[in-house]
């Protein structure tokens, strides 16, 4: 029995052997052009798209489970990242308790509230992908390896076929030969032999040429079945699941939208509680930096900060005309300068008018002038009329001649150092109150 098994065996990888042999002969008499091949451009192009259909669907199932493992990944670093925030919120910090409160919200499910908390969310969208989604697709690229399968036995009993048809057509071309040769053999036979061996001589061999005819005539009938049967199932399958890719796209992307949007709702619930509490972190902090601020500059001297902008003015005015300062300028020649005038103008001013001036007190300035300040910012003067501030300049404000002239925020004042050179207000100029300090 195990000589027999052993046989059989043997007996079939031998056939085999020869199938594959014949096979690539074929194939090659085919490229070379010796042999004739079948070919269906209808299943050619079913095959493509059938090989075009497996390829996107093959990365569709891929391109969906790197984005599970993108989803996996985004809720562990959710995770780590909402116990750093509860870690790192401080206690004596605004919405210590809300804070406490979101975090439980989002570790334990709340019942009451019908809500669920982050890893719970995370965890059903990850699954929720997976069962539908995914496992439609996977269900849907399981039946290509089959049908790949089954077109690779179609290629290979087709090049079956056509070497049956081929072996049964060359001896049907060699039938006549043979009949030929058969003839003159048995000629030849009826002179050597006697005449009653003449005739079972010639039937033996007309015998042989019809078995190997009608061999090959049934080689070719089997592989003609077996190719047609194939090449008819594929024919009614391969349509059929090229129409159905639209349908699972459909389903696969329909579902995952779906999911999608389900969980980013739930998700954007939780961040705006989050979202609310900073908000309200962020505006007691600004408060207590207010109270801080105000509380210091009680306390110490003001430090400098930029101001805002000067306030505005309704129009501006213009600046005094040539001939007014020309004016000015005469009338104040024709005063008879005094001792102390005359030694000021060739010197500069004497200690004791210094003193006079930059004393502190309003009842130790110039006649005329209501108070002293000092420049804290600079200011670029745009109109004619205003007066251009540095840092540190002393400026003598004066009252305006008609107060409704006066803008909101405006002042009207000369430089100090001006006045003591010259002793006039000719260079007078408003400028912005907030750029400067009273002294």
């Amino acid at each position: 029995m195990a000589e027999m098994g052993k046989g059989g065996t043997a007996g079939k990888l031998a056939i085999s052997v020869q199938k594959r042999l014949t096979r690539a002969q074929e194939k090659v008499m085919q490229k070379l052009g010796k042999a004739d091949e079948t070919r269906d451009a209808a299943f050619e192009e079913m095959v493509a798209n059938f090989n075009k259909q497996m390829t996107e669907g093959g990365k569709l199932q891929k391109d969906l489970k790197a984005y599970l493992l993108a989803v996996k990944t985004m809720h562990d670093a959710s995770r780590r990242l909402q116990d750093c925030l509860a870690d790192m919120y401080e206690p004596d910090w605004f919405g210590k308790e809300e804070m406490d409160a979101l975090t439980e919200e989002m570790i334990e499910k709340e019942m009451d509230n019908n809500l669920e908390d982050t890893d719970t969310l995370w965890l059903d969208y990850h699954q929720n992908i997976m069962d539908k989604p995914l496992t439609s697709l996977d269900s849907y690229l399981a039946q290509f390896p089959d049908i790949k399968a089954r077109i690779a036995k179609r290629d290979r009993k087709m090049v079956d076929f056509d070497s049956a048809r081929h072996h049964f057509s060359s001896l049907q071309k060699g039938k006549k030969k043979d009949e030929a040769k058969i003839a003159k053999q048995a000629a030849l036979l009826e002179m050597a032999a006697p005449s009653w061996a003449q005739g079972l001589i010639s039937a033996h061999q007309v015998a042989q040429t019809n078995l190997s005819f009608n061999q090959a005539e049934e080689e070719l009938g089997r592989a003609q079945k077996i190719f047609e049967e194939l090449n008819v199932e594929l024919q009614d399958e391969l349509p059929s699941l090229w129409d159905n890719r639209v349908g699972v796209y459909v389903n696969t992307f329909q579902g995952l939208a779906g999911h999608q949007e389900k969980f980013h709702g739930e998700m954007s619930k939780l961040s705006q509680n989050l979202n609310d509490i900073m908000t309200k972190l962020e505006e007691q902090r600004e408060l207590n930096e207010g109270t801080n601020h105000s509380e210091s500059a009680s306390s110490a001297p003001k430090a400098a900060q930029r101001p805002g902008p000067p306030p505005s003015r309704p129009a501006a005015r213009p600046a005094p005309s040539p001939d007014l300062r020309q004016q000015r300028a005469d009338s104040a020649e024709d005063e008879e300068p005094d001792a102390d005038s005359a030694v000021t103008a060739a010197t500069g001013p004497t200690t004791t008018q210094q003193n006079a001036v930059t004393n502190g007190s309003d009842g130790d300035l110039p006649p005329g002038f209501l108070y002293k300040v000092k420049a804290v910012h600079e200011y670029a003067a745009t109109d004619g009329d205003e007066l251009e501030l540095k840092i540190g300049d002393d400026v003598l404000v004066l009252a305006f001649d008609n107060p409704d002239e006066q803008d909101d925020g405006w002042l009207l004042g000369v430089l100090e150092a001006h006045w003591l050179q010259n002793k006039d207000t000719s260079a007078k100029g408003v400028f912005p109150e907030n750029f400067t300090q009273k002294v």
